[in-house]
């Protein structure tokens, strides 16, 4: 059994939503050091702020690119990422394009994580790449994805970006996030080399040992509080 240090080691404390201001940066940074997690994952206009405010913890800056939609062209995600790691980020989470990996434009999707890998690796940042699962659904296509993560090199392979919506047919949006499926899944399908982070809709305690109990060392989070809070009045302050 994990203990506490651990289990908070386990989140990525995200600091993602669109409409956080500089002040709900702060107070978000400020829980990621109280709790010791093992990185933030911010914007990347917020990188400066997120390093500044973090320096002389333990706890990582990383940075969402091509986030949430994975549209941005290959030249853009790499200057993203450049600029991120220029500005202090250590881990890059990526989203792929999601359309040329519906299309099997698996060509592209290599082009596009190679070159986003190659940015990061260069500046001594880890890379995880974002399937987006909800649209990404068809095994095939999440081994397919595995397989060209191991290739070049990335580091981690992730499900989601937190904000995969899908439309239904009565006009509503719903979104389910990491399945214990799905993290399985991957973690079959990547080499000794890559890892799993879990993402989207992981918010209790019981569900982060879910996901890390499929081989998960990442998991995603913005109900870090309650998670942890929970772990204390279980396993206590070890």
């Amino acid at each position: 059994m994990l203990n506490l240090k651990q289990l908070a080691k386990l989140i990525d404390h995200s600091i993602l939503h669109p409409t956080m201001t500089d002040d709900d940066l702060k107070r978000e940074c400020e829980v990621a050091e109280k709790y010791d997690v093992a990185s933030v994952c911010v914007k990347p206009y917020a990188v400066k702020q997120a390093v500044t405010l973090l320096k002389g913890t333990n706890v990582l800056v990383g940075c969402v690119i091509g986030f949430p939609a994975g549209n941005s062209a290959i030249e853009v995600k790499v200057y993203e990422t450049e600029t991120a790691c220029n500005d202090g980020a250590v881990e890059i989470d990526m989203v792929i394009n999601i359309g040329k990996a519906l299309q099997s434009d698996w060509e592209y999707i290599e082009k596009e994580i190679s070159a986003v890998t190659n940015a990061s690796h260069k500046r001594n940042a880890i890379v995880k790449v974002i399937f987006e699962t909800d649209y990404v659904s068809k095994k095939e296509d999440i081994i397919k994805l595995c397989e060209i993560c191991t290739t070049v090199g990335a580091d981690y392979v992730k499900t989601s970006s937190g904000f995969g919506f899908t439309k239904g047919v009565d006009g509503k949006y719903s979104y389910q996030g990491a399945t214990i499926h799905n993290l399985e899944l991957m973690k079959r399908n990547i080499g000794p080399n890559v890892k799993v982070k879990a993402a989207g809709g992981v918010r209790t305690l019981d569900g982060l040992l879910a996901v890390q109990k499929t081989g998960c060392t990442r998991c995603g989070a913005t109900a870090t509080i309650a998670i942890l809070e929970e772990a204390k009045k279980r396993f206590g302050n070890k």
